[in-house]
């Protein structure tokens, strides 16, 4: 099948305003009429919570935490991009598209990234109005500063918790509409199910975290922000609750899954210390502002202490390699030659996984009270894990997995392809292609919850009759059984493995032969162990108590479960992929280091089709036309 992402057409400048123009609209007492389901609040979804709510929709949003302030946005450290210009420095809306078109190494839609760069100016005045406390100068004017895959200096930030403000200023207008009673507010629960009626999305099935009861609620539309796959490594700097099972859930019942193997590599991450860590820890990419990556010259060295390494025997690898945007390299390339450099047997500290990131130029050039204004907190975090002193020597730092580009497949309304099931933020493919830039993912939720999706979901809901299914309709029975009997089957196994063993060898396993770098016979391995290991684990892992209470083994063991299953769909869509772009990197495909891509061949969203447990996948494709940014080999050098 070949999908239409329904783009609209003409001068790209006028697509989103002639798009919103067109759509049709619910009236504002119509609006009161009709339902809506947002799963997830984090930035996306908290946004398009809130957003909905102040519209007049009745909204019921659920989040598997104990408060929305709690999600994983609440993680982003460094900023949010937006083409305002403030430092008159060259930026414009096109050159904020232009930027993550080729930061995604051409495997993104135009038309959405265009409206991604038109609306990102419009997120800073909201959050502003918010009263989200972005840094500014001595003047009182915003701040700004720069980022990987920008020559421009675009990203507003507050201090090294941006995410978290931004997040509070998200809460704050959920609560508000949640005051109003526009928006009814389920905590603790975690989705289990789509529900799915002719063809059309009607509700969700959640588990109670707390009693352990099923229950099932409809709707007229589902919004599904629910975030990134990334655990699926096991190690991630992602929270440990983050998981597949919602969209996974949703792709059993028909939803595509595109480009599942488009996963991205931070290279700013403090590096493992050992087998007893459950995740890993990101260093804000912004570090990479004033900080230098540098790892010894000669392996004589490596046993030094750093400042004991004179400046003529250290080896500035980014500076070297990209002189044109130096250590301010988009991530994927940061993180390859990161791991370059340790796979040449001059990696730094513990197991010689480490480079260093070095402040003391940037302390002589503007004081460490200056530095210690910019990313205090960050130097606070790192020294409390590593009893490190960063402003006195060098960090260490290591590439973690972090984000997936991968997700959902949308059409330009971020509608996937079942009718009324809507998926925003991280949780669908649309706008990073095959890499993210830094400071985008608070942009892109943003962008979906505040400015897109309350336009798209009036032009669906005007055409839908409102309150036609409820929750008395044979298919919410169905899903609820369908729930229990797999939690039944869970808790009946009784092996002798735990969760957590199985997670941990998955996640050896994608790392290893599925992370920054893959091949043919890698990703062959994997397609026969992880159907072993799966086998496995539905024949010997030992989950404890029972479904009738608070038990966060069975929560635990089902999202494993689910990973077992995505997991090989991920090898699957990295397998048939036979090219090297952004954060796929085949190593059979690459120009001296540097990744290889067939425009001929690859220039498409690969979109798969679920088909049933270990059975194949059909894969749908949706071609990637470039009219406004020609393809062109992505260079940084």
């Amino acid at each position: 099948m070949i999908l239409d992402g329904k783009c609209p057409t003409g001068p790209i400048e006028q697509t989103w305003d002639k798009h919103r123009f067109d759509l049709k609209l619910v009236n504002p007492a119509n609006k009161r009429k009709y339902n809506v389901i947002v799963v997830g609040t984090g930035l996306a979804g908290g946004a398009a919570a809130a957003s909905l709510g102040e519209l007049g929709y009745n909204v019921q949003a659920f989040c598997y935490q104990d408060s929305p302030r709690r999600a994983h946005s609440i993680a982003a450290q460094g900023g949010i991009n937006a083409a305002k210009n403030y430092p008159n420095d060259g930026d414009s809306i096109y050159r904020l598209f232009y930027d993550t078109i080729k930061g995604g190494d051409f495997r993104a839609r135009e038309a959405d990234v265009w409206r991604l760069a038109q609306v990102s100016n419009n997120i800073i005045d909201q959050c502003v109005a918010q009263g989200v406390p972005f840094a500014r100068d001595y003047a009182g004017y915003l701040d700004n500063r720069s980022f990987g895959g920008a020559q421009v200096s675009r990203t507003f930030f507050a201090r090294g918790q941006t995410g978290q403000q931004l997040l509070l200023g998200a809460y704050s207008a959920l609560s508000r509409q949640i005051k109003a009673g526009t928006v009814k507010m389920y905590d603790r629960r975690e989705m289990l199910d789509l529900v799915v009626v002719d063809g059309v999305a009607r509700g969700i099935t959640v588990r109670n975290l707390v009693t352990g009861e099923m229950e099932s609620y409809a709707a007229d539309a589902v919004c599904l922000a629910t975030g990134g796959y990334v655990n699926v490594f096991y190690l991630s700097t992602n929270a440990m609750g983050c998981s597949v099972t919602a969209n996974w859930k949703a792709h059993k019942k028909g939803a595509f899954f595109a480009n599942p193997c488009y996963t991205q590599i931070h290279p700013t991450c403090i590096p493992q210390a050992g087998d007893y860590q459950s995740k890993l820890t990101l260093m804000s990419e912004s570090l990479r502002n004033d900080g230098r990556c540098w790892v010894p010259k000669n392996k004589a060295d490596l046993g030094k202490h750093p400042n004991d390494i004179p400046e003529a025997d250290r080896d500035y690898y980014l500076e070297r390699k990209y002189p044109s945007f130096g250590n301010l390299a988009p991530r994927d390339i940061a993180s390859r030659a990161a791991k370059e450099q340790c796979d040449d047997g001059r990696g730094v500290g513990p197991g010689g996984r480490g480079v260093y990131l070095d402040f003391s130029s940037a302390i002589k050039r503007v004081g460490a009270d200056t530095i210690k204004e910019r990313y205090g907190n960050l130097f606070e975090m790192y020294e409390k894990i590593t009893d490190e002193d960063a402003y006195k020597r060098p960090m260490r730092m290591y590439p973690a997995p972090h984000y997936s580009m991968g997700g959902l497949w949308v059409d330009y309304n971020l509608m996937s392809n079942i009718p009324g099931l809507f998926v925003l933020g991280e949780a669908n493919f649309s706008v990073h292609g095959a890499n993210r830039l830094g400071a985008s993912a608070l942009m892109q939720g943003l962008a979906d919850g505040y400015f897109v999706i309350p336009y798209t979901i009036g032009g669906y809901l005007a055409t839908v009759k409102p309150g036609q299914v409820g929750v008395d309709n044979g298919e919410f029975k169905k899903s609820i059984e369908d729930v229990k009997a797999e939690q039944d089957k869970l808790l009946g196994i009784n092996g002798k493995k735990t969760v957590f063993e199985f997670m941990r060898e998955l996640g050896g396993l994608m790392w290893e032969n599925c992370g920054m770098a893959r091949s043919k016979e890698s990703l062959e391995v994997n397609l026969k162990k992880i159907p072993a290991l799966r086998e496995e684990f539905w024949k010997n892992v030992k989950v404890t108590g029972s479904g009738a209470e608070l038990n966060q083994q069975l929560e635990n063991a089902g999202r494993t479960a689910d990973f077992l299953e995505f997991g090989e769909l991920l090898c699957r869509d990295a397998y048939h992929r036979n090219e090297s772009c952004g954060g796929h990197f085949r190593v059979e495909y690459q120009d001296e280091g540097e990744a290889q891509r067939d425009d001929v061949n690859y220039c498409y969203v690969g979109a798969w089709e679920y088909k049933g447990v270990g059975k194949e996948p059909e894969l749908h494709k949706e071609p990637l036309k470039f009219d406004n940014v020609h393809l062109a080999v992505r260079s940084y050098k």
